[in-house]
């Protein structure tokens, strides 16, 4: 009896440590797929004439994006969760020519109590004194 208690334990081992390393392997093949996957999906998109040259995320899941269509010319469209606007359209030239001080994506708009101050502040200088 002894025997095959010793018998089952090593057998429940053994598939313990199969099912481990299947599921290991699966898990790595999943990764190396997805990783080919969407570099092929990159490298798909890049060759095409659509492509998003910058997107802001606004309040609510809408989105302002600039996308290049074609060599020159971009579109600027607000995107909803079901729709989408044109905005406005630019060359290539307007596109670099943009003014110092608009904010990009990349820009650092601080917090917003930082921001808050300064709008208080900016009001309480137009606003007459008593």
């Amino acid at each position: 009896m002894m025997i095959l208690a010793v018998g089952s334990v090593f057998n429940s081992a053994i598939e313990l440590i199969t099912v481990i390393i299947i599921f290991v392997f699966v898990l790595l093949v999943t990764y190396y797929v997805t990783k080919w996957i969407a570099g092929y999906q990159k490298e798909h998109m890049r060759q095409g004439n659509l492509a998003i040259t910058e997107a802001i995320r606004l309040p609510g899941n809408k989105y302002i994006e600039i996308i290049r269509a074609g060599e020159d010319k971009y579109l600027v469209v607000g995107v909803g969760k079901n729709e989408l606007t044109l905005l406005a359209t630019l060359t290539k030239e307007e596109i670099k020519n943009i003014p110092e001080g608009m904010p990009s994506q990349s820009a650092n708009l601080g917090n917003f109590a930082d921001a808050f101050a300064d709008a208080k502040k900016a009001l309480q200088k137009k606003l007459p004194k008593k």
